[in-house]
């Protein structure tokens, strides 16, 4: 399709009820973007869209307009049981994002019931409001759908619930398939009655993509909006109004120069992305001791219950630091993010864009900064031919305090600071490791010391990866790291108990073992010299062709052995039988009679 124009709401070919214009206009929405323009009529007409358009450039508008509209438009009024929609996100945040941006409009339509399933609430608790509620309208991730088709058990048949359906919307569909999600969303389909309008929006086209396309979709009509000022042939998936940039600095300067930035800019607002859990769990810390009167908050995948609150509270902030993780690279949109700052580039390319595409939103502008070690920065190059994202070189700010010390002293006083800086180090490594683009991130060329100097350790971790290395460039602190207590009492307290119960455990077990080794020395020493006759016996024996008689002597005295081992003859009995054995060897080699001359 062509590049479309932005243009008002009042000019859409199907005219949009009052009171959703009403709603528009509350929301400061006064025209639409070109990816509205071009998606509305065509959903509105009862046709199946899949469309494609750049991070930031208005999707949810595009499909919740529609929505609204033909359920409007329904001859027979939705009962409180029917649902008439499905919106299926990839992750909470964005569910949550889109059930508030709904509810704008709901809110002047009160026939229309609607509810939100996600992750990290109680399932029982949902089928329980959806039963005294309704939800003419769902927001929800394929995980928690697809477990609510499972409650009939409960009292919830969501599979008769939903012949009512009219609208499918699947947002996010590259990011929904990246995570795993094509079994849930194939048996969801399989679900759901064919006859009915579907959405497919993505950032990215890709062949899995398609492939959800021609499975879920009849004749969609393909979209693949441009933004003003991008020539049709160009495939940018960057907003044009994103200013991008790349610094390259080593290991160890990487965090003395985040800081500095941070502290240049602590009046506006700011997402900075890591690479695991765990170095947003360290960083996050790190940055709320060292950067003075700003408000910092983490988000990170291994959240349960805090993600959704946290989301909301950064939303309201004027000004802040959200340190997070990819969750919150896709389609999220955050009010006036001034920059979005990449401490690590990700796992995979389009993620990069994704990341930026968090600024520079709906028409506003924005700016966004990776951070690049000297032997990653042909990762600029590659970005511009395989994303088409080009990026412009910002200089290393001058003047930057060493704030490293303090770092590593936070780490000495309290031990939850030194157990999450290994883990963030252990981690980074590890993610470093799968990168999606090995010929430029590789492992093998990492500088580890200047990179564990960057997380302050105060000595290297053990792990598979640093086996056999020697790090001269690493100096340990001269502290026993066993003695750093926790700043939490009760953590501290808890500690402490647990090595006194190791160390009783520890004594205990010791003085058992000596024991046991002394009694089972003298046992051992005896078995062993009594099996050391036997073995001298047959090797007296080897090399000889053996007689019946020696044959059945050997087995004897092996008998007698195990016999004494299992305790079932005493130590006379068994010298008293070897004996034996021993007269019956000597009078069958040389004869009672050349006995008796000898004595």
């Amino acid at each position: 399709m062509e590049h479309v124009t932005e243009g008002s709401w009042e000019s859409l070919p199907v005219p949009l009820h009052p009171r959703v214009l009403g709603a528009l206009r509350e929301l400061g929405f006064a025209c639409m973007t070109p990816v509205q323009s071009a998606t509305i009529p065509l959903f509105m007409r009862n046709k199946d869209v899949a469309a494609e358009a750049v991070t930031g450039s208005g999707k949810t508008l595009a499909f919740v307009i529609p929505i609204l509209e033909i359920l409007l438009r329904r001859e027979e009024k939705l009962k409180k049981s029917q649902v008439g929609a499905i919106i299926i996100t990839p992750t909470r945040e964005l569910a949550v994002q889109i059930d508030e941006v709904l509810l704008h409009f709901t809110k002047h339509f009160p026939q229309f019931s609607q509810i939100l399933w996600i992750g990290g609430r109680n399932p029982g608790e949902d089928v329980e409001r959806f039963k005294a509620q309704g939800g003419n309208i769902i927001v929800a991730t394929p995980g928690r759908l697809e477990d609510m088709f499972r409650r009939k058990a409960e009292g919830l048949d969501l599979v008769s619930c939903v012949k009512s359906l009219d609208v499918l919307v699947l947002d996010e569909a590259d990011r929904l398939l990246d995570m795993g999600f094509e079994a849930s969303i194939n048996t969801i389909l399989e679900l759901l009655p064919k006859q009915r309008r579907t959405g497919l929006f993505s950032a990215t086209q890709t062949q899995e993509v398609e492939n959800l396309v021609r499975a879920g979709l009849r004749n969609p009509v393909r979209i693949s909006v441009k933004e003003k000022g991008v020539a049709a042939s160009s495939t940018q998936k960057t907003p044009s109004r994103l200013e991008n940039y790349y610094m390259v600095c080593k290991a160890d300067e990487k965090f003395n120069q985040l800081i500095h930035f941070l502290r240049n800019h602590k009046h506006e607002k700011h997402l900075v992305f890591f690479s695991t859990c765990a170095c947003v769990e360290y960083y996050g810390k790190a940055l709320e001791a060292l950067v003075k009167g700003v408000t910092v908050m983490c988000i990170h995948g291994k959240m349960k219950f805090k993600r959704n609150r946290i989301f909301m509270d950064f939303r309201k902030l004027q000004s802040g630091i959200l340190v997070c993780t990819d969750v919150m690279a896709r389609g999220i949109d955050i009010p006036e993010v001034n920059w979005v700052l990449q401490y690590d580039p990700p796992s995979n390319a389009s993620a990069f864009v994704h990341r930026c595409g968090r600024t520079a939103r709906i028409g506003h502008g924005g700016s966004a900064l990776v951070f690049l070690l000297p032997m990653e920065e042909s990762y600029v190059n590659f970005l511009a031919i395989n994303q088409k994202c080009p990026l412009q070189e910002m200089g290393l700010q001058k003047n930057t305090a060493d704030v490293l010390p303090k770092l590593k002293a936070m780490a000495l006083a309290d031990r939850a600071m030194f157990e999450k800086g290994m883990k963030a180090f252990v981690s980074c490594v590890q993610a470093y490791a799968k990168h999606e683009c090995s010929l430029i991130f590789r492992l093998k060329d990492l500088d580890f010391a200047g990179l564990a100097r960057g997380f302050a350790l105060l000595k290297m971790p053990r792990m598979p990866e640093l086996r056999g290395k020697q790090f001269p460039d690493f100096v340990p602190v001269d502290v026993n790291t066993d003695t750093i207590p926790f700043k939490d009492k009760v953590r501290e307290k808890q500690r402490q108990k647990l090595l006194e119960e190791k160390r009783k455990e520890n004594a205990e077990h010791e003085g058992r073992r000596k024991f046991t080794k002394n009694k089972a020395w003298s046992k051992q020493k005896a078995k062993k010299e009594k099996k050391k006759k036997v073995n001298e016996k047959r090797k007296r024996q080897e090399g000889s062709d053996m007689e019946d008689e020696d044959m059945e002597e050997l087995l004897n005295d092996t008998r007698l052995l195990k016999k004494l081992k299992k305790g079932k003859i005493t130590e006379q009995e068994f010298e008293k039988g070897l004996l034996t054995s021993s007269k019956r060897t000597v009078n069958a080699d040389f004869g009672m009679s050349d006995l008796e001359d000898d004595s």
